[in-house]
């Protein structure tokens, strides 16, 4: 089963995942992601092969050299702000599910997860915001919530929403399955954990 998690840059994305089992390139936007190499990813993790999952580095705004070996395993998450906008990776998600956060409070995240985790400061934050991630956001984002199957509102603390995902998640694997899941990062995150941007 792949899982497709998207919404707003703060939304509570990775609240959801985890609940449930930038210099002058715009990383807003589709073509700054390997969506290439992500969808044959998924592809190879579907057929049962193994895969050497990039690591993106936010410090150089770089590929590391080393990989993290995946297995495949029942669940497959795939999370990003961009996850639903090429039709080809859609196609492959069982389920599709955009959490859906006012732009104040995905904004108020962001600027604290980036000055705090990303050692920006806070200028930078709003520059980014308003040229690129708000643009990129009504663009992209907004519009790519049509194609989710379910629609959370205020992300992790939806608890019916989570109960909802858990149910079919548990439905589609049957009961003698535990939903042990990869989380497959599609844009932003932490330095040091598995990345796509190209």
């Amino acid at each position: 089963m792949i899982i497709g998690i998207s919404g707003g840059t703060g939304s509570g994305k990775t609240t959801v995942a985890q609940k449930n089992l930038r210099h002058r390139v715009n990383y807003d936007h589709p073509d700054a992601f390997d969506t290439e190499l992500l969808i044959n990813h998924l592809d190879a993790l579907r057929a049962g092969e193994g895969i050497e999952q990039p690591i993106y580095d936010y410090p150089t705004h770089s590929r590391r050299a080393e990989t993290i070996h995946v297995e495949p395993r029942p669940v497959i998450i795939v999370e990003g702000i961009l996850v639903f906008v090429n039709s080809q990776m859609r196609g492959l998600m069982d389920l599709k599910i955009f959490v859906d956060t006012d732009a104040d409070i995905r904004f108020i995240r962001r600027l604290d997860r980036d000055v705090h985790e990303r050692g920006r400061s806070v200028e930078s934050v709003i520059t980014q915001y308003t040229t690129t991630v708000r643009p990129m956001h009504l663009q992209f984002v907004e519009p790519s919530k049509r194609y989710a199957d379910i629609i959370i509102p205020e992300g992790g603390f939806n608890d019916v929403g989570i109960d909802l995902i858990t149910g079919k998640v548990r439905s589609f694997l049957g009961p003698s399955v535990e939903p042990d899941a990869i989380p497959l990062r599609s844009d932003g995150s932490e330095s040091g954990r598995p990345e796509f941007p190209s």
